[in-house]
């Protein structure tokens, strides 16, 4: 089992690494990186449900939310049926800069991962899974994946939001 950690922390180090060197080069950090990957994986998402997913006070999302905003990577609007709820999507700067972050890391991930073989893999997705609590494997929905997809407007339509349940 402390290898299994061993090789948990050594992994988690090394792919953060790669987009770490992006992020340095921008004055941003890894929170930034996680809210762009939600935001993106979940255009629209309310500002409740961010701090949900990431767990994480109002006070540390309002700064890193601030930046990506001043920075035009992520554009807030009000809810359609709301006002008060605050609906997250990225910018065209924003997908291009989460995109870039991801190949980063999917580099490391496919080269672990075409060297492992598919049974692996599988293997390698239950362990992760097992880790999780009920709540956290309930997020697991399948997405589109965006990089595939045509880029969707800064603000998609209301269609197109994935994951609507309350955490």
């Amino acid at each position: 089992m402390r290898l299994a950690q061993d090789l948990f922390f050594f992994a988690y180090r090394d792919l953060t690494a790669a987009a770490d060197a992006i992020l340095s080069e921008l004055g941003l950090g890894r929170a930034h990186h996680r809210a762009l990957h939600f935001i993106g994986r979940r255009p629209d998402i309310a500002v409740n449900e961010l701090l949900s997913l990431l767990g994480i006070t109002k006070q540390s999302l309002a700064r890193v939310l601030g930046e990506l905003v001043t920075r035009h990577y992520v554009v807030v609007v009000q809810g359609p049926r709301d006002r008060r709820q605050r609906l997250l999507s990225l910018t065209d700067a924003g997908h291009d800069l989460e995109r870039r972050l991801f190949e980063r890391q999917r580099e490391r991930m496919l080269a672990a991962y075409r060297d492992a073989g598919g049974p692996a893999v599988e293997g390698f997705r239950r362990v992760m899974r097992g880790m999780m609590d009920e709540q956290t494997r309930s997020l697991l929905e399948p997405q589109p994946d965006l990089a595939r997809s045509a880029r969707p407007a800064a603000r998609a339509p209301a269609a197109s939001v994935l994951l609507r349940r309350p955490l």
